[in-house]
């Protein structure tokens, strides 16, 4: 089976909401679908169906969670020599060089990305384009609204 890239801060979410799931969520469910159990006739009760299937939710993402802390690889740059080359995990600042707008982003795993906070996945095209390049390196990424080029600015591995 084939590994999952991974921040040690991915992972160590992941292992957050997987111990909310099982130690918070998991037993107000058994609660919720217990109370709703005394309430009588099942084939009619609207509480029990909406608590199994909060429960079938929560099992779902539990599993979910499970198979990828299982497969994952996770990679700690922290420890690493600073260098100038764009790895996984590292913090990287683009320069647009049409409109000269800074941005930093981290290049982490797929399921860490969000790019508001300034998290993009190792797979989207932004980080398939700066991966293996070096500060001072110009590359263009492939946009929905066409090519954009970009500066590497500064790499930090932390």
């Amino acid at each position: 089976m084939q590994k999952t890239a991974m921040t040690i801060n991915g992972e160590l979410a992941l292992r957050e909401e997987l111990e909310h799931l099982i130690k918070v969520v998991r037993p107000s469910i058994v609660d919720a679908i217990a109370t709703a159990r005394e309430h009588g006739d099942l084939k009619e009760n609207a509480e029990y169906h909406a608590a199994r299937e909060q429960q079938s939710f929560a099992e779902g993402r539990i599993q979910d969670i499970e198979g990828k802390l299982s497969n994952a690889q996770v990679i700690d740059i922290s420890s690493m020599p600073q260098g100038d080359r764009v790895i996984f995990g590292s913090l990287v600042t683009i320069i647009n060089m049409d409109t000269e707008q800074s941005t930093t982003y981290r290049i982490v795993g797929d399921d860490e990305a969000d790019v508001k906070a300034g998290k993009v996945s190792y797979q989207s095209p932004i980080a398939r384009a700066l991966i293996s390049k070096e500060i001072g390196d110009v590359v263009v990424v492939k946009a929905p609204g066409g090519d954009v080029e970009y500066e590497i600015d500064d790499v930090v591995y932390s």
